[in-house]
């Protein structure tokens, strides 16, 4: 299985802002601290508002935080609004499937098997699940987007020849 990179973002995004409870948090800030580029998460934004798992409110001194208790928001069913479609291999799509032994390989139903269990694994995690070590998180986001603005800076300092 391999999620796409919105879902990966999305994912993200979602443990920040449970690991940042109480306040509201600029797409800025997450973005240095995981190096992710805001135009990027002002989408996976969008479509997490939408779907009720965060609120932002725009304008100076605004931000976003979870909608949503973390123990609320089961990972499974994140992943499943986040990803375009599960069709792993061709045979997957009926419309565009071409493989010639389609109609007599068993890979399709083992592969599907899989991915049901992958989900199922998924399934049985809500955010409050990864919050267990949110002071060793919070250490580290915060280390990485401290470096990652002191690197903007130093970037900004150096003169072009």
């Amino acid at each position: 299985m391999h999620l796409t990179q919105f879902s990966d973002y999305g994912l993200r995004l979602v443990l920040y802002l449970a690991c940042h409870p109480g306040r509201l948090v600029s797409v800025d800030e997450v973005g240095q601290a995981y190096g992710i580029s805001r135009h990027h998460l002002v989408k996976v934004v969008g479509a997490l508002t939408e779907l009720g798992v965060i609120e932002s409110q725009r304008g100076r001194g605004g931000g976003m935080r979870l909608a949503m208790a973390p123990e609320a928001i089961n990972v499974g069913w994140l992943v499943r609004r986040t990803e375009p479609h599960f069709k792993l291999v061709e045979c997957f799509d009926l419309e565009t499937n071409t493989c010639p032994i389609a109609p007599a390989c068993g890979l399709k139903g083992a592969l599907h098997r899989a991915q049901q269990a992958f989900l199922q694994v998924l399934d049985g995690y809500t955010l409050e699940s990864f919050r267990a070590h949110r002071g060793d998180l919070v250490a580290l986001l915060d280390a990485a987007r401290q470096s990652r603005a002191a690197a903007a800076v130093g970037a900004q300092g150096q003169e072009t020849p």
